[in-house]
């Protein structure tokens, strides 16, 4: 049954336009993982799905509600953890978890009985009732989840759910994450660690651009790319041309799948091939039009490698090309 059906949407702020035609589908009793760089739609996606934001065009179905014409009861079907949320730093985590089950009209018998649940499910009695304000990264964030939690809903949301957590604070709350669907809650998570969305995603979306470009499991995603990934660093081309002649010279190799020059690096290729053979007549067809190689590397196809191939650059060049984009807009502020 699909707990999320996302049909067509649109949403432009101004003249930036954040999500095209986006499509989406999530199965109950998943953890659905929701890949992509800073800045690719995946934040608005979530606030459209929890009636944060109306969406220019399209449809949005929770649970069976339509978000558009029903949002008060979509909002107690999901809970939505946002990646950056304010917390009193005056109140202990048990009256902040006690104010926002008051918001949810909890009666307080059972608001406090789920509180004591949540604190023991989540390993948070030895700091509950401390002020807000004296907790760690990771308190917090599983602060977090315990609020958004607390209502019992059907479907969690996350955006972001580790941005800024160490290495144990992170494990911690994959483990949380793992618990929760095993006992029934499905979760979205939105993420643009490749090694979060793979470690704990039973199906997935890529979305690049505001627009979803790859769905699946990690490991059927991974499996439609075919064989091994090759990594080339050949000589910098002197122009597009050139890249182009090159890409046709190695996909005219037998045994490549495919031929994808890395847009933010124009003298690295990065291939797809059916078996360790295919890397020696690499080498030969190289060697033969006078090519030098720099560097070559094999390995198994990854999520990057998925990414790659949808859109011609990796997760981390798309990362740095938006911060990138972020630097040239704050130097244009502060000249004004």
């Amino acid at each position: 049954m699909a707990l999320i059906e996302l049909r067509q949407l649109n949403k432009s702020y101004g003249s930036v336009i954040a999500l095209r035609d986006l499509n989406l589908s999530v199965q109950e009793g998943c953890l659905f993982g929701f890949l992509g760089p800073n800045g690719a739609g995946k934040t608005t996606t979530l606030r459209i799905l929890a009636t944060l934001l109306s969406p220019d065009s399209g449809d949005v179905q929770v649970a069976g509600l339509n978000a558009l014409e029903n949002p008060r009861a979509v909002r107690r079907a999901l809970g939505y953890v946002a990646q950056e949320v304010a917390i009193d730093k005056i109140l202990t985590g048990r009256e902040l978890m006690r104010l926002q089950g008051d918001l949810y009209h909890m009666l307080p018998r059972d608001r406090d009985a789920r509180i004591a649940d949540l604190v023991e499910r989540l390993g948070m009695s030895d700091w509950i009732d401390r002020r807000c304000g004296t907790y760690s990264g990771g308190m917090r964030r599983r602060l977090d989840l315990a609020t958004g939690l607390l209502h019992r809903p059907r479907l969690l949301v996350l955006d972001e759910p580790t941005v800024g957590l160490d290495i144990e604070s992170r494990a911690a709350i994959w483990d949380l994450l793992r618990r929760l669907v095993s006992q029934g809650t499905s979760v979205l998570l939105s993420s643009h660690y490749l090694e979060e969305v793979e470690a704990l995603a039973d199906r997935m979306a890529i979305i690049d651009g505001g627009t979803v470009i790859a769905e699946g499991s990690p490991d059927d995603l991974k499996r439609r790319l075919g064989g091994d990934r090759v990594t080339l660093r050949v000589r910098e081309f002197s122009d597009e041309d050139e890249s182009q002649r090159v890409q046709q010279l190695l996909n005219g190799v037998e045994g490549v799948i495919q031929v994808v020059v890395n847009r933010a690096q124009g003298h690295s290729l990065n291939l797809v091939i059916e078996n360790d053979a295919v890397v020696d007549r690499l080498r030969g067809r190289l060697a033969d039009a006078e090519i030098p190689v720099f560097a070559l590397a094999q390995s198994r196809p990854s999520l990057d490698d998925v990414y790659l191939q949808a859109t011609g650059r990796t997760l981390m060049d798309a990362e740095l090309a938006v911060a990138g984009q972020r630097d040239v807009k704050q130097e244009r502020r502060q000249s004004m």
